[in-house]
């Protein structure tokens, strides 16, 4: 499929930047939106009569419509935030505050530690249990069972990576979440790495509440939750008195980042217009041959799943006698954006051992990489194994 680096203003400076899951360049749309917002006066509050707080309203509204379209997922469950640990944050807090002494959250070591600690502090608030199930260290894989077999009768919430936002393995999660809702408790989808990547369908996963990064799939920083409408409505959110108690803006503390929001429904509306299967493909397209390159390498360990099912676009390596630092800092040199260390999935780098090693070099694919983007990775990775 065609290039789509002219759609991104911020990827057009040389650089291959393979740092998308950390957070991609901006749509240009997405850019257009926010500054027309940012001039054109609407950049008043909600709530009033005048005009600019009538396109205030009315953005809220078209926002949470346009996601809500591309989750398949009910619109009066949308509600957005600064990230996604800042939203788990709020949320878990005011599920730990249903909690009672002796309940349990069970969650997974495959996740990003955003959607591990929240939990794990509003469990230890409780008096209740927190615990992870293992991933096989081995493929890289979670297992279903690993997670089914800690659920139980006093299993409250299950917390589940859409994808690993190191590794790029995508779980199975519908067999998980069906067991959970068999022992009565509720599921929570960590799917910051996985929307970028995969059309997702809120309402056939069946989960009860999904977060996202809009960041992560080119538009401004923020965060987004969607929860089942009626148990959004039901949780004692911590807010001010006077801010509205009904509907996904009770979740909404202070200020709403208007300028930001216009931004990501721009972003919503380009990936819905590209379609997120032609997405998948292109992307596809590019990362089979970056993962072919890195598993041909004698002196290069690629960590996770080996084929091209049941994964994102997001590759963890080492390079054998170098540092993951040491690999980013030589990609740096020749103008190509890679991560390296734990990228939050502590969990991850610790049950695969290399926590003291420096964890991993992560590379990822995003719309606007090319094909000689992946060459010049691939001809530095070489010359480094090879020295």
């Amino acid at each position: 499929m065609s290039s789509l680096r002219h759609r991104f203003p911020g990827a057009r400076d040389g650089w291959a930047r393979f740092d998308g899951p950390a957070g991609t360049q901006v749509v240009d749309s997405a850019i257009t939106a926010m500054t027309n917002w940012l001039s054109d006066g609407s950049n008043g509050c909600g709530g009033g009569y005048f005009a600019a707080a009538l396109k205030a309203d009315e953005l809220m509204e078209r926002a949470r419509a346009t996601v809500g379209r591309l989750f398949n997922a009910d619109s009066a469950g949308i509600a957005f935030g600064a990230n996604m640990t800042s939203i788990t944050f709020a949320l878990s807090r005011a599920i730990g505050a249903t909690l009672q002494p002796g309940d349990r959250i069970v969650g997974t070591r495959m996740d990003h530690d955003a959607n591990v600690t929240p939990w794990r502090l509003a469990a230890d608030g409780a008096g209740a249990h927190h615990v992870l199930a293992p991933f096989d260290p081995l493929t890289g894989t979670l297992p279903p069972q690993n997670v089914i077999d800690l659920i139980d009768e006093r299993t409250k919430w299950v917390t589940l990576p859409g994808a690993s936002n190191l590794l790029g393995t995508a779980p199975d999660l519908r067999p998980i979440i069906d067991a959970a809702h068999a022992a009565g408790a509720r599921v929570f989808v960590d799917a910051v790495a996985l929307a970028p990547h995969h059309p997702i369908d809120i309402t056939a996963l069946g989960c009860d509440a999904m977060v996202t990064s809009p960041y992560k799939w080119y538009a401004p920083h923020s965060g987004m939750l969607w929860m089942q409408p009626e148990l959004l409505a039901a949780l004692p959110v911590f807010k001010v008195r006077p801010s509205n108690d009904s509907g996904p803006s009770r979740f909404e503390t202070g200020m709403p980042n208007f300028e930001g929001i216009a931004g990501v429904e721009a972003a919503a509306r380009f990936l819905l217009e590209e379609g997120m299967s032609s997405i998948q493909a292109a992307e596809n397209d590019l990362f089979a041959p970056l993962l072919a390159g890195l598993l041909a390498m004698e002196h290069v360990t690629v960590w996770g799943v080996h084929g091209m099912e049941g994964r994102t676009p997001t590759a963890a390596f080492t390079v054998a006698g170098r540092t993951p630092a040491a690999v980013s800092q030589a990609m740096a040199a020749e103008r190509i954006a890679v991560w390296d260390g734990h990228n939050y999935a502590v969990e991850v780098v610790g049950q695969l051992g290399l926590a003291e090693s420096g964890g991993v070099v992560r590379a990822g694919i995003s719309r606007y990489l090319e094909p000689d983007d992946v060459a010049r990775l691939l001809s530095v990775v070489e010359r480094l194994a090879t020295r």
